[in-house]
């Protein structure tokens, strides 16, 4: 059964919004729309239960239940312990503490920690800055032309066993390629190191079955996955235990404070259990019955249908702008190896072509996008940016023809 995307599309309240109406969104790699059910949830929580949680009294009661329900389902539909998954203000604000516990853990030691250019500067600068401590930093490096990063070109990172991490992303948010996570992960395991896959630009096109990625950290942004501004962690009990406690000494014994060093947002918090409200209703509506699934089968299932449907809608768009001989097309050129973030330089600056798609009905953007060092080792100019046009899921073919009609006539 193909994604229904009537149904999908009810689910998110902005599509009805007067505001919005005639305008197609293709800036999704910032920040997606928000389901009903988290602003349910956060409208409930903020309205009944806004007081301080774990107190013995109705209210606190049932709002500190709200944060555990969300805690427990996010952490069951990936395949992990409740107490591996932890919230946290950002991605960025989760990896600057996940970094400074690393930092603590080598520090003194004769180790080395792997980056790579293709990544968003949130899972790069943090883990470069290590050298202060003494710590090697070793850079595994994108092909120049495509972007691609070559999993045979990690090996030679590793051979002196001296790696204790190695951090990338499911893909980049430029390039957006889908990176082999399982293989990569078996490599850096074979080698005696850990793991740290940034996850932001990925999840947003389904959430991760941790199992089968292998992987020690997944961070992603669950205001990119259709909830609210809060960062998402998921820390395998091995690594969390081996890394010094960040946050008070009392809390050190909790995995999911262990990183967590500010009081999270209680309510925003609780919100996310309706991110797993949503992946429910879709199986429900394309499966039956939930509970005949595991939590972990019913997002495995739901991660499906959003690819099948994204690389569909995404073909065409590929296509037309290959194309094209004004601009460069970043990335792969097949929907079933990439996400449906589509970032392309031009010959002028690109903010200015996005403020032109907005007189057309598209909401895009340009710039950076704080993937500096991908662009940089792609030769992009960065004075001009690149154009991104990106999408999920709730997308529709429509849209995306529109889009592609709207850029002619502006290029």
């Amino acid at each position: 059964m193909p994604l229904d995307i009537d149904f999908v599309r009810r689910q998110f309240p902005a599509f009805e919004s007067p505001a919005l109406q005639g305008q197609a969104f293709f800036e999704n790699a910032g920040g997606s729309y928000t389901c009903k059910p988290v602003i349910d949830r956060l409208f409930r929580f903020y309205h009944d239960r806004k007081v301080q949680p774990y107190a013995p009294y109705e209210a606190s009661h049932l709002g500190g239940a709200e944060m555990d329900e969300a805690r427990a389902r996010l952490a069951a539909m990936m395949g992990v312990e409740r107490d591996e998954l932890s919230f946290g203000p950002s991605t960025s604000a989760n990896t600057f503490v996940l970094a400074n516990a690393v930092r603590q853990w080598l520090r003194g030691k004769k180790a080395a920690i792997v980056v790579t250019n293709q990544d968003h500067e949130a899972n790069s600068g943090v883990w470069r800055r290590l050298v202060d401590e003494g710590i090697e930093v070793r850079e595994w490096r994108i092909d120049p032309q495509t972007g691609h990063l070559e999993p045979a070109a990690l090996a030679p990172l590793l051979e002196d066993g001296r790696v204790k991490l190695v951090c990338f992303p499911h893909c980049s948010n430029v390039v957006a390629e889908i990176n082999p996570v399982a293989e990569i992960c078996a490599m850096a395991h074979a080698a005696g190191a850990f793991t740290c896959v940034d996850g932001v630009s990925y999840a947003p096109h389904g959430f991760p079955d941790m199992a089968a990625l292998g992987a020690d950290v997944y961070l992603f942004s669950a205001y990119k996955t259709y909830g609210p501004h809060q960062g998402i962690m998921v820390i395998r009990r091995k690594f969390g235990e081996t890394l010094p406690n960040q946050a008070h000494f009392f809390n050190g014994g909790t995995l999911y404070k262990r990183f967590t060093p500010a009081g999270p947002d209680h309510a925003q918090v609780a919100a996310c259990a309706g991110m797993a409200d949503y992946i429910d209703a879709l199986y429900s509506h394309h499966h039956g019955e939930a509970a005949h699934a595991t939590p972990l089968a019913r997002n495995n299932a739901v991660h499906a249908l959003m690819r099948v449907h994204e690389e569909a809608v995404l073909q065409p768009l590929l296509d037309h702008l290959a194309a094209r001989n004004d601009l460069r097309l970043i990335g792969p050129r097949q929907a079933e190896g990439r996400a449906p973030t589509v970032a392309v330089a031009l010959d002028r600056p690109a903010e200015p072509v996005a403020a032109a798609l907005a007189a057309h009905g598209i909401m895009a953007g340009g710039g950076d996008f704080y993937a500096v060092r991908p662009l940089e080792a792609l030769g992009v100019d960065l004075s001009r940016g690149v154009l991104r046009l990106s999408f999920v899921h709730y997308t529709t073919a429509a849209e995306v023809t529109k889009l592609m009609g709207a850029l002619d006539r502006v290029l």
